[in-house]
């Protein structure tokens, strides 16, 4: 199958379409929390972000589908940006079912090509970041199984959202008449450093912002024998898991998966040589 083809359009927006599952967050058997669960929820600071981000992904999205001149191309970005307002959806039931404390300013988005590039390459990186964080909770169990349950079906659709992105974004560059390595490789670059950039900021500007209790009180398990490599690998593990799900010809994002795998060989590196050198080993006695 040639990237960029007809063929290849019909399978990336087919696969993702027959994919979608119908339900409604408000339906959810959402648990009772005990105090320590609901104390760790309430502690996380990326609430408002996060309704912010799928709120005004779903508004965006809707908007910028409406330009597509492909008609199945079209009803998948609809589609997607239906699943974004239903993240959405999902986040607010879960703010007023535990009393989450919430500011959000939905930021007005241009529905522009632009706009859902940077969105798209701001997923591929929260995502495996995501796949991580989520993985290292459950194994931990910071939260009831009744609640993280829940919120499986998010990261598939996130998996999905993905795969659906990075294939039409090798489509449109085709239909653009962007073919060859370097007019692929070059913009894809420039996208990934954009949303590593924001991701950055974002993450200073939550930083700054005042929390509650500190975290080791509420995430001590978590947070005891947490270590880069125990994070990456958890990243690179995890993706690899939804990735597989996928059809074989459709294309995955490979940069952040890549860069992971790099960074985590370097830790490691970086673990076994304090391991086999420890401090204490270089003090001299006496």
């Amino acid at each position: 199958m040639k990237i960029g083809s007809d063929e290849h359009k019909a399978l990336f927006c087919r696969s993702f379409m027959e994919t979608h599952r119908p339900y409604d967050p408000a339906e959810w058997p959402w648990p009772e929390l005990d105090e320590i669960s609901l104390a760790r929820l309430r502690a996380v600071p990326i609430w408002t972000l996060a309704l912010e981000v799928e709120l005004g992904a779903g508004e965006m999205l809707g908007k910028f589908a409406k330009t597509a001149g492909d008609r199945l191309v079209r009803a998948a970005l609809e589609l997607q940006g239906y699943e974004e307002g239903r993240h959405g959806r999902i986040l607010q039931c879960m703010i007023e079912r535990y009393g989450l404390k919430v500011a959000p300013q939905v930021p007005k988005q241009i529905p522009t090509r632009g706009a859902f590039m940077d969105f798209g390459y701001n997923e591929c990186v929260d995502s495996l970041a995501g796949f991580g964080i989520f993985r290292l909770a459950r194994d931990a169990r910071i939260l009831p199984e009744t609640l993280t349950s829940l919120f499986s079906r998010v990261l598939v659709e996130e998996a999905r959202h993905i795969v659906f992105f990075v294939n039409w974004v090798a489509w449109d560059r085709t239909q653009r008449g962007l073919r060859g390595p370097l007019m692929h490789i070059i913009p894809v670059l420039a996208g990934y450093a954009g949303a590593i950039v924001r991701r950055i900021k974002g993450g200073a500007e939550l930083q700054s912002r005042p929390s509650g209790a500190p975290a080791r009180d509420l995430f001590g398990d978590l947070l005891e024998d947490l270590t880069l490599s125990k994070f990456l690998r958890a990243c690179v593990e995890e993706n690899e898991r939804y990735m597989a799900s996928f059809d074989s010809r459709l294309l995955r994002p490979r940069f952040m998966p890549a860069l992971a795998k790099f960074a985590l060989a370097i830790a490691e590196t970086i673990e076994r040589a304090r391991a086999a050198f420890p401090r204490s080993a270089s003090r001299p006695v006496g």
